[in-house]
């Protein structure tokens, strides 16, 4: 088949083809390609599903996706024989979003998105995303802050935002983000439930450390209305508040970012006592940059950049979430006033468990 039966496609790496491509003329031009479009003229012409697997078998491990008017009853035989992603084109318009019959798959337009269950393509990526925490986590084992994040920063720049609650210990953390990656996103959840002193305080700090990527994250006002309307949820069931004001908001907002960077140390105990500098979590990168520094670390590291502290902090308070459940601490650096009287250490977007609980009840992409 001529060549002409080949066509680039100048974005993001990306290859088409024709379904009719001889084999050799496509391996040539697909090389160095991240994504490769296989049109399908017909849905009877099913040369396409040949020059797939002829791709595979050749090596190609990036992203396949077929484009054409085929059926909906051929998309499980199109992913077995290599496909990552399936665009159905009709007559009448162009590829379109479509879930026909209650199908378990979604027909997919943007070229960044994929098929609703995982695919080979979103498998190697995930596998590629672990490989490369892991060997993040061996290298910067036991590293300063600024060698975590600069390290990072370089690997997942455009990725990567940082989660912040304004407490205790967040000035120092927002302070390394805006001097080493001042365009990182900062999240905040906004629980409704915050002290006051929170708020003024998150306030405070953005003007002094000059943050202007603030993203406040706040739950959803109709899951709201229909599970706390008299905001009493805490006192019922506080795990259950906690999916509704922090895990399911938070996960709602994490679709564009790959990494994540955290205020996490090991002096915090319980399920951070052993976390790495970097860690996979199954979907995301966290980031720990203070992973391993000592309270009086911390402590030193605030009076040398003058950083203001948080209200609360002269009140004993030495870890501050939301005013029902946080309760001073004797001991600086501790987590212990967090959750009085429960039987939990986590609000559950760093616990597997309340993680879970979580996606069971409609969360998103969780960390």
């Amino acid at each position: 088949m001529a060549r002409d039966a080949l066509a680039r496609v100048q974005q993001t790496q990306s290859v088409e083809l024709s379904g009719d491509a001889a084999p050799a003329d496509a391996r040539a031009a697909i090389e160095g390609a991240e994504r490769v479009v296989i049109r399908f003229p017909t849905f009877k012409d099913g040369r396409g599903f040949s020059l797939a697997a002829l791709l595979r078998r050749s090596g190609f491990e990036g992203e396949l996706r077929a484009v054409g008017p085929v059926l909906p009853d051929q998309v499980d035989d199109l992913l077995r024989m290599g496909f990552d992603a399936v665009d159905i084109e009709r007559p009448e318009g162009p590829a379109r979003n479509r879930n026909t019959g209650g199908a378990p798959y979604i027909y997919q337009p943007d070229p960044g998105a994929v098929t609703a269950r995982p695919t080979a393509l979103h498998i190697r990526a995930l596998a590629a995303r672990r490989a490369t925490a892991e060997a993040l986590a061996s290298e910067l084992d036991g590293a300063t802050p600024e060698t975590i994040l600069a390290t990072t920063a370089r690997i997942y720049s455009g990725r990567m935002a940082m989660l912040s609650s304004f407490g205790a210990e967040a000035a120092l953390g927002l302070a390394l983000v805006a001097e080493i990656a001042s365009d990182t996103p900062i999240l905040f959840l906004d629980t409704g439930l915050h002290f006051p002193q929170t708020l003024r305080y998150r306030d405070r700090l953005v003007e002094h450390l000059g943050l202007s990527n603030l993203h406040v994250l706040t739950p959803d006002e109709d899951e709201v209305r229909a599970q706390d309307p008299d905001e009493t949820l805490y006192d019922q069931d506080g795990q259950a508040c906690c999916d509704l004001r922090k895990v399911r908001p938070l996960g709602r907002a994490l679709d564009p970012f790959d990494a994540l960077i955290t205020g996490r140390k090991r002096y915090h105990g319980g399920q951070r006592g052993d976390i790495p500098a970097v860690e996979f979590d199954g979907e995301r990168v966290k980031i720990n940059p203070f992973a391993f520094l000592s309270p009086e670390e911390v402590s030193a590291r605030y009076k040398a950049l003058d950083l203001p502290r948080h209200p609360l902090a002269e009140d004993g308070y030495a870890s501050i979430g939301c005013w029902p459940c946080t309760a001073p601490s004797d001991a600086p650096g501790s987590r212990d006033g967090r959750w009085a009287g429960q039987d939990r250490e986590e609000c559950g977007i760093f616990d597997p468990v309340r993680a879970e609980r979580a996606k069971r009840a409609g969360a998103v992409r969780l960390i």
